[in-house]
C-alpha cells in the first residue's frame, strides 16, 4: 500500500463481522482457556496479549501502522515522546556509557540527555551537526553507544544531513537514532537514508489535534547488534529464563527487548484511548502534512518580506541554509514549523504575542491550529546562554506552528499583530 492508504487502513484488518473502525480495547487483562498457552506467553514463545502494560490490541494496531509508514520491522508505543527517547536509549545504554547528540534539539530532550540520564550514569556530548565527517568521528569514545539527532530540529528548523550522519554511524559502528517528529513518516523516512531507530512524539503531528500524549519507537531492523558492544541483546536475560534477544528474535531483537524488558519494568505505557485518538489522527496525516507545509511556506515568504521582521528560518525558503537538504530529504514539504525574529528583540516579541488573536500562545506544536511560542523563556528556559546559542535560539525568536486554517486568515492575524 502507498502511504496515503496505510494512513487509513494500516495496522488494522477487521475480519468478517468485526468493527470497521479500530475499537478501543479498554481492558487491563485478557482471558485464556489453556494454561500452557499463557505460560508460553510469559516465556515469549507465543505472540499475544498478557497485560495491557506490555501490549494491547488497540495500541498494537497503532504500532503496526506507524511501523508500516516508517518501513520498520516493529514499533513500540509508549506514554509520551520523552518516554520514547528514554526507552530508545536505555534499551542499549547503561551506567558508564556515552551518547553523542546534535546540539540542535528540543529543550526537553536536551535536559533529558544532559541532566536526567546523567543520574543514570550515562554521559552526553553535544556535537555540531554541520561538522565534517572527520570532525564528528573525533568525538567518539570507546564507551559511546549511540548517535542521536532530529530530522528537523526544534525550535529552529534545521534539516539534518541524514546520509552524512548515517555514514558517520557506519564508520564508527554505532546505531543512529533519529527523532522524526516534525516531518512524520509521510514527509520523510530516515530508514531510507541509513538510520537504525526512529522515535516520535506522537503528541504532535501524528495525533495532530492536541488531544493525546504519546510516543513511538520504530525499529529499522538494520543494525548488527551482535558486534560485541551490546551484550544485553546477545547474552542471556535472566528475567526471561536466559533468552538471548538477537538469537531468538533476530532483526526484531531491539524492539522486542524494549517492550518485554523496559516497558515491563518502567511501566510508561500508552493508554488504549490515546492510542485510538492518535490512530484516528493518522488517518488524515497525509492531508494535513501537505496543508501544514503549504501554509508554512506561504507564511515564511510573507514574513521574509515584512519590514518589521529581521530574519525568517524555514527550510523550504530558497534563501535558507537548509534549502538544499530540504529539497533532497523533504521533497513533499518541510512540515509546519518555522521561526522568525522581530526587530526590537524580546520586548517587540512580547508585544507581538500579546496582539495575536486567531493564533494561540500555547506550549504545543504540530496540530491543526496555528500557534506561537517564545522558546528562550519557555521550552528552552532551563538552558544556559551558551546552550541557547548552540541551539540557535535568540531572545527575538518566535516559533510558529502553522496550522491548516485558511492561509489568508493566518496572514491577516500576523499582519495585525505586527502592525500593533
Amino acid at each position: 500500500m502507498k502511504k496515503e492508504t496505510i494512513c487509513v487502513h494500516g495496522g488494522y484488518n477487521p475480519k468478517s463481522g468485526e468493527p470497521r473502525v479500530l475499537p478501543i480495547v479498554q481492558s487491563t487483562t485478557y482471558s485464556y482457556k489453556d494454561p500452557e498457552y499463557l505460560a508460553d506467553l510469559f516465556d515469549l514463545k507465543q505472540e499475544g496479549h498478557m497485560y495491557s502494560r506490555i501490549s494491547n490490541p488497540t495500541i498494537s494496531a497503532l504500532e503496526e501502522k506507524v511501523s508500516q509508514l516508517e518501513g520498520g520491522v516493529g514499533a513500540l508505543a509508549v506514554a509520551s515522546g520523552q518516554s520514547a527517547t528514554l526507552i530508545a536509549i536505555l534499551n542499549i545504554c547503561k551506567s558508564g556509557d556515552h551518547i553523542l547528540a546534535s546540539s540542535n534539539l528540543y529543550g526537553g530532550t536536551i535536559t533529558l540527555l544532559s541532566v536526567t540520564l546523567k543520574k543514570f550514569g550515562i554521559s552526553i556530548s553535544f556535537i555540531d551537526q554541520d561538522s565534517s565527517l572527520e570532525e564528528l568521528i573525533k568525538h567518539v569514545r570507546p564507551e559511546t553507544k549511540a548517535i542521536f539527532a532530529e530530522t528537523i530540529s526544534n525550535p529552529s528548523p534545521k534539516v539534518l544531513d541524514l546520509e552524512k550522519f548515517s555514514l558517520f554511524a557506519k564508520e564508527v559502528d554505532l546505531p543512529l537514532i533519529i527523532d522524526n517528529t516534525f516531518p512524520t513518516p509521510f514527509l520523510c523516512n530516515p530508514f531510507e537514508y541509513g538510520a537504525n531507530i526512529v522515535v516520535h512524539s506522537a503528541t504532535k503531528y501524528l495525533d495532530g489535534h492536541a488531544t493525546s500524549i504519546g510516543g513511538i519507537i520504530v525499529d529499522g531492523g538494520n543494525y548488527n547488534w551482535d558486534n560485541g558492544k551490546f551484550k544485553e541483546l546477545t547474552e542471556p536475560d535472566l528475567s526471561y529464563h536466559g533468552i538471548r534477544y538477537v538469537k531468538e528474535f533476530q532483526e526484531r531483537a531491539y524492539i522486542t527487548k524494549a517492550r518485554v524488558q523496559l516497558l515491563r519494568d518502567l511501566g510508561n505505557c500508552l493508554s488504549p484511548l490515546n492510542a485510538f485518538l492518535i490512530n484516528l489522527g493518522i488517518e488524515t496525516l497525509h492531508l494535513r502534512m501537505a496543508r501544514h507545509s503549504e501554509n508554512a511556506l506561504t507564511l515564511a515568504k510573507y514574513l521574509e518580506l515584512h519590514p518589521k521582521v529581521s530574519w525568517v528560518n524555514y527550510p523550504k525558503l530558497e534563501s535558507n541554509e537548509s534549502y538544499k537538504l530540504a529539497e533532497k530529504y523533504l521533497p513533499l514539504g518541510a512540515s509546519g514549523i518555522l521561526a522568525f525574529g522581530i526587530k526590537g528583540g524580546r520586548k517587540a516579541a512580547e508585544e507581538f504575542l500579546k496582539n495575536i488573536q486567531l493564533t494561540g500562545l500555547v506550549v504545543h506544536l504540530g496540530e491543526v491550529r496555528t500557534s506561537v511560542l517564545h522558546p528562550a523563556t519557555t521550552t528552552h528556559r532551563q538552558l544556559s546562554d551558551e546552550e541557547l546559542r548552540l541551539a540557535g535560539i535568540g531572545e527575538d525568536m518566535i516559533r510558529v506552528s502553522v496550522g491548516i486554517e485558511n492561509i489568508e486568515d493566518i496572514l491577516e492575524d500576523f499582519e495585525l499583530a505586527l502592525r500593533r
